[in-house]
């Protein structure tokens, strides 16, 4: 069974061009140690929440938006493997992708973690 990892970060509204070409060039290197497939979603239509909602999650300021994203994995041995390979590839340091697309989002605040599907179609 197919595995996912999901995380949601802010990034400044600025940063959108910027952004879209730093995730273009992680998903070419998370594709190229396994994953199946991924998805890095700009907020379109997302609300702010009474109690709790995607902003407060990460801690989003006036100035930025969030980015929800996964990875799909073809099962969690694939992705165990594959994480670290992508972790241990030198294109994917913080000095080799800032010296590209400079500082684009603030990785402290991001949230992340590996999920089974339980309903897939």
């Amino acid at each position: 069974m197919s595995y996912v990892d999901g995380y949601i970060v802010p990034v400044p509204k600025a940063n959108k061009e910027n952004y879209r070409r730093m995730a273009e060039a992680a998903a070419a290197i998370f594709t190229e140690h396994g994953a199946t497939g991924l998805m890095e979603a700009w907020a379109d239509d997302v609300p702010h929440g009474q109690w709790t909602d995607f902003y407060r999650a990460v801690q989003c300021t006036d100035e930025e938006t969030v980015v929800f994203s996964w990875i799909i994995w073809p099962d969690k041995a694939a992705r165990d493997a594959g994480s670290a390979a992508v972790m241990a590839d030198p294109r994917m340091t913080r000095e080799a992708f800032e010296s590209q697309f400079g500082e684009v989002f603030d990785g402290k605040r991001m949230v992340y973690g590996g999920f089974m599907p339980l309903v897939t179609r």
